[in-house]
């Protein structure tokens, strides 16, 4: 992520907390991820992104 994204590890886990980018999906007990919708819509507006609450 940190390659497409082009963040620092720091700055995505803070923005996270912050509600600016999108959160991490648990997808096995030691695997985390992301939708792709989800990361498609930050690239198309990271400065105005904010998360919706999970479906």
């Amino acid at each position: 992520m940190l390659d497409r994204t082009g963040l620092t590890r720091s700055t995505l886990y803070r923005k996270i907390h912050e509600g600016t980018f999108p959160r991490q999906i648990r997808i096995a007990a030691r695997c985390s991820g992301w939708r792709e919708r989800d990361i498609v819509e930050w690239l198309g507006n990271p400065i105005f992104y904010e998360q919706r609450d999970l479906e």
